[in-house]
C-alpha cells in the first residue's frame, strides 16, 4: 500500500485548518454541482470513485455531462435529460453503453482533448482522486496528468477524491489546497490492469519489433499482449529513453534490469515521461515518489512537435487490421466501435518526423481460429482510418516485417501479402490483382 504515514501532522497549521474547512462528504462534494455544469474526470485509476457513485445518486441533476475516458466502473445509467456520458476513448467501461445509445464518443486525437474540452465547455468542474496533501500543501494527481491537469487552470469547480493509495509522483500534476473547492477522504486500492494472456503470436511478434529497437532509441509503448513481449525482450538493452503516453507494469522490469537511463533525452535529462499510468500496485508503489518520474499532460506529451524533436523514436501501437494502401483501423471490429484514435496517430506522424525515428503497427495476421485475414484489400465501407497510409513505417505479424515508408502501392501490397497468413496469401494476391494493385 501506497502510505504517507501522519501526513496531516506534517501540514502546516494554516492548511491543515483550510483542509478542514473543505473537508466534506461526497454528497455534500456533488451537490456544488449545478444544472449545464460540464463534469471532467481523469481516466483509469484517476477517476474518483466515491464522487461518480455520489454522482448517479443525484436526481436533480439537469443537462449535466460527464466527460470520461477509460473509466474504472461501469458507465453511469441516467436519463441523457440529466447526465450525458461522453467518452473520449471507448473501453470495457462505456462501451456497451454506446452500443446502447446511453454512451456517446467523441473522435479525438489524444493531445487535443484539453482544447476540444477548453471549445466545447463552459461551466467546467474537475473531479480526480489525488494523493494525500504535502507539508507544503500540495496534492498530486499521482497516476494521472493527462487532460485533467490542464483543465484545473480553467474549471469553475474543483472537488478531489483524497486516496492515501495513490502514489505521489512529480511533474505537472500538481495542485495546492487553495484552489480546491471541496475534499472527499476515500481510501481504497486503486484499479488494477489485469495480466493479458500471451500467445505464441505475440511472443514472435515482440521479438520481431524488439530487433528493431537499438541501444540508446527512445520508447513510446503501451500495455496489452505484444507490448509485454517486446518489453519482455528489451531488459539487456542499454540507455533506453521512455518518452510514452501510459506507463504500464513492465516498464518496471526496464528500470529494474537497468535497460532505462533516459541519459540521451535534451529535455527531462534523466528522466521518463508519461501522461497516465496503469498497471499493478507493484507499479503504483514504484511511482510512489520516484523523481525519476515526470508527468506531464497529454497536450505535451502526444503533442507531434514535441514528439518529433526526440532522436531515436520508436512508437510502438495496435491496430484491428491494414488494407493494402497501408491504412489502419484501429477502432472498429466489424460493426462494432471497439475503442477510439488515442495517441496512435500522433506518434506515428511523430516517429516519421523524428530522427532516426521508427513507427511500428503491429497485429496479428489474422482473426477468429485463422478464419479470417486482418490483412485486408481496402477497408469496408463505414469503417475510419485511424492512421493513415502516409503514416504508417514498419508492419509487423508473426509472419515477419514489412517495411511500408517509401514504398509505392503495388510495392506495399507485396509486402502486406508477404508477412500475410499463407492460407490466404493466394486469395490476397487474386484480389490485388482484380483492383489493379498487382499486375
Amino acid at each position: 500500500m501506497v502510505r504517507v504515514e501522519s501526513y496531516k501532522e506534517s501540514i502546516t497549521t494554516s492548511k491543515e485548518r483550510m483542509y478542514q474547512q473543505k473537508l466534506v462528504t461526497a454528497k455534500q462534494a456533488v451537490a456544488k454541482i449545478k444544472a449545464y455544469d460540464d463534469i471532467i474526470v481523469p481516466l483509469a485509476p484517476g477517476d474518483p470513485p466515491a464522487l461518480l457513485a455520489a454522482l448517479e445518486e443525484r436526481s436533480d441533476l439537469e443537462r449535466n455531462r460527464l466527460f470520461q475516458m477509460l473509466p474504472s466502473r461501469p458507465f453511469i445509467k441516467k436519463d441523457p435529460q440529466q447526465l450525458k456520458v461522453i467518452s473520449m476513448f471507448l473501453s470495457a467501461g462505456d462501451r456497451k453503453g454506446f452500443s446502447e445509445g446511453r454512451v456517446d464518443l467523441l473522435p479525438n486525437h489524444f493531445s487535443d482533448i484539453p482544447e476540444l474540452l477548453s471549445e466545447i465547455t463552459t461551466e467546467q468542474v474537475v473531479m480526480a482522486t489525488v494523493s494525500p496533501m504535502d507539508q507544503d500543501g500540495y496534492f498530486s494527481l499521482g497516476t494521472n496528468c493527462d487532460y485533467t491537469a490542464p483543465m484545473l487552470q480553467t474549471a469553475k469547480t474543483i472537488l478531489l477524491e483524497v486516496n492515501e493509495y495513490m502514489p505521489r509522483t512529480y511533474g505537472l500534476n500538481q495542485i495546492h489546497i487553495s484552489e480546491v473547492d471541496c475534499l472527499v477522504e476515500n481510501h481504497q486500492p486503486l484499479i488494477e490492469a489485469q495480466a493479458p494472456a500471451i500467445t505464441e503470436k505475440d511472443r514472435i511478434i515482440g521479438q520481431y519489433i524488439a530487433e528493431l529497437i537499438q541501444d540508446g532509441d527512445s520508447i513510446q509503448i503501451g500495455f496489452g499482449a505484444i507490448p509485454n513481449t517486446v518489453m519482455d525482450s528489451l531488459t539487456k538493452y542499454k540507455n533506453l529513453t521512455i518518452y510514452t503516453e501510459v506507463f504500464p507494469d513492465k516498464l518496471v522490469d526496464l528500470y529494474e534490469s537497468g535497460a532505462v537511463t533516459n541519459i540521451y533525452r535534451s529535455d527531462y535529462h534523466g528522466k521518463s515521461t508519461a501522461t497516465f499510468a496503469f498497471g499493478t500496485k507493484r507499479l503504483y508503489e514504484f511511482l510512489h515518489e520516484n523523481p525519476d518520474i515526470y508527468m506531464l499532460p497529454v497536450n505535451h506529451t502526444n503533442n507531434i512537435l514535441h514528439i518529433a524533436q526526440l532522436n531515436q523514436l520508436v512508437s510502438i501501437n495496435a491496430t484491428v487490421e491494414i488494407d493494402f494502401l497501408g491504412q489502419c483501423n484501429s477502432e472498429k471490429i466489424g460493426s462494432t466501435y471497439w475503442s477510439s484514435t488515442g495517441g496512435q496517430a500522433e506518434f506515428c506522424i511523430g516517429s516519421r518526423m523524428a530522427k532516426g525515428g521508427k513507427g511500428i503497427i503491429c497485429l496479428h495476421s489474422t482473426t477468429k481460429n485463422d478464419e479470417v485475414s486482418k490483412i485486408v484489400p481496402m477497408l469496408a465501407s463505414g469503417i475510419p482510418v485511424t492512421t493513415s497510409k502516409n503514416d504508417v513505417d514498419y508492419v509487423v505479424t508473426e509472419h515477419g516485417v514489412a517495411k511500408l515508408r517509401g514504398k509505392t502501392v503495388r510495392e506495399r501490397t507485396q509486402e502486406l501479402i508477404r508477412i500475410a497468413h499463407p492460407k490466404f496469401r493466394e486469395q490476397l494476391t487474386d484480389e490485388a490483382k482484380k483492383v489493379g494493385y498487382l499486375l
